[in-house]
C-alpha cells in the first residue's frame, strides 16, 4: 500500500506538531484492530526461550523501554533483551528457532527487515510492530501503531509503539492493573499538552550551546528519545544519558551554557537523577526537571518543573516524552528551522 505524501509546511503549525497533538486520540485507538495480533505476540512470548527487540532510531529507544517492561512486568526475566538493529545483523548470533524476534520499525528500515527475514528462515516466531500501511515488513504477527507520520521527526508512532510493548507485557504477565492504567493513559496525556506554554518553554531554552538528556530505568530510552528529537528537529547538539553514566565522567563538561533535563518520576531510579540535577546545578547549569507534582527536591533545584501525570512507572516513558517532543518542536521554531526535517546531503 502506497500513499501519497502530504505536502510540506512552511511555517507553524508544520506536521510534527500536529502529530504531537494527535497522540490521546492515537493512544485510544492503539489497541483497536490489534487483538488477534497481540493475543498471537503475547502467546509467542510467554513460550519463548529467548526474546530479543531490534530497532533503529527512536525504534532502538523503543526497544529498550520494551524489554524493560517485558522483563520486570511481562514475566520474561533474563529471556528477553534489546538489541541495535544494524549490530543484530551483522554481529548477533545466528538466529535459532528458540528466539521470538519483536522487531521495531515505522517505516520498514532495512536492517530491521533484514533481521526479520533471517529470523523467518531460521523458524523462530517473529512479531513486527509498525506503521499502519507500511510495507516490506512480513512477521508472524504483525502490530500496527498510526498511518506513516508525515514528519521525519516521529513523534505519534513513538509513544503508540510503545503502549503496544506495555500491552504486550501486561498479556504476558496477566497483569490487569498495567492494562487498565494502558486505557487511562490518553486522557492524562491530554492534559499534560495543555499543561505549560509550551511555545515560551521553547522560546525560552532554545538557545543553549548543548542539552543534556538524563533518565534511569525505562526513562533512559526517554532521555535518548529527548535528545535525538532535539537534534532532529532543532539541529541542536544533545546527548542522552543513563543518570549513573552522567556522574561518571560526562557532567565535567557542562558548562553554564547548557540546559539539562531530567526525567525524574517517582521509581528507583529517581534517586540517582536527584544527584544528577545536584551535579547540574553546582556546575551552574539551568535545570528542567520533569517530576511528579509534589517533588519538593527536584523543584527547589530545577529551573522550571514540569508536572507529570501520577501514572504507573512502566508507562511513564509515554508521558515523560511528549514534554520534550513539545520542547524540541519550539526551540526549532524558534531557531526558524522546519522540525519535519531536511532531506540528507547530496553525495
Amino acid at each position: 500500500m502506497t500513499t501519497s505524501a502530504p505536502a510540506p509546511r512552511a511555517g507553524h503549525p508544520y506536521h510534527m506538531h500536529d502529530a504531537i497533538y494527535a497522540q490521546p486520540g492515537a493512544l485510544r485507538l492503539v489497541g483497536r484492530g490489534n487483538e488477534a495480533a497481540l493475543a498471537g505476540a503475547t502467546a509467542a512470548l510467554s513460550k519463548a526461550a529467548h526474546v530479543v527487540l531490534a530497532g533503529t532510531g527512536s525504534s532502538w529507544h523503543a526497544a529498550l523501554a520494551g524489554a524493560l517492561v517485558l522483563a520486570r512486568r511481562g514475566g520474561l526475566g533474563a529471556r528477553v533483551r534489546a538489541a541495535f538493529a544494524g549490530e543484530l545483523v551483522e554481529y548477533g548470533p545466528p538466529p535459532d528457532a528458540a528466539t521470538t524476534l519483536l522487531a521495531i520499525s515505522h517505516r520498514g528500515t532495512d536492517s530491521v527487515v533484514t533481521a526479520l527475514d533471517a529470523a523467518r528462515t531460521a523458524g523462530a516466531a517473529t512479531i513486527a510492530v509498525t506503521a499502519r500501511g507500511a510495507d516490506g515488513i512480513a512477521a508472524e504477527h504483525v502490530l500496527r501503531t498510526v498511518e506513516r507520520e508525515a514528519s521525519d521527526t516521529h513523534t505519534v508512532s513513538y509513544t503508540t509503539a510503545l503502549a503496544l510493548l506495555v500491552m504486550l507485557a501486561a498479556g504476558a504477565g496477566h497483569d490487569d492493573t498495567l492494562g487498565r492504567a494502558v486505557d487511562v493513559l490518553p486522557d492524562q496525556i491530554a492534559l499534560l499538552l495543555g499543561q505549560e506554554s509550551w511555545e515560551e518553554l521553547g522560546t525560552r531554552f532554545g538557545g543553549r550551546r548543548h542539552y543534556w538528556f538524563v533518565g534511569g530505568g525505562p526513562n533512559h530510552a526517554t532521555a535518548l528519545e529527548g535528545a535525538l528529537k532535539l537534534t532532529e528537529a532543532a539541529g541542536v547538539p544533545a546527548i542522552g544519558l543513563d543518570a549513573e553514566q552522567f556522574l561518571h565522567g560526562p557532567w565535567a563538561a557542562l558548562e553554564r551554557e547548557d540546559l539539562v533535563v531530567v526525567i525524574a518520576p517517582p521509581g528507583a531510579s529517581r534517586a540517582r537523577c536527584l544527584a544528577a540535577a545536584r551535579v547540574a546545578r553546582r556546575a551552574g547549569a539551568d535545570l528542567v526537571a520533569l517530576c511528579a507534582e509534589d517533588d519538593r527536591e527536584m523543584a527547589e533545584l530545577a529551573t522550571e518543573t514540569i508536572a507529570l501525570p501520577d501514572v504507573d512507572e512502566a508507562l511513564s516513558p509515554i508521558a515523560a516524552v511528549v514534554p520534550l517532543q513539545l520542547l524540541a518542536y519550539h526551540a526549532a521554531a524558534a531557531r526558524g528551522r522546519n522540525p519535519d526535517g531536511r532531506p540528507l546531503p547530496v553525495a
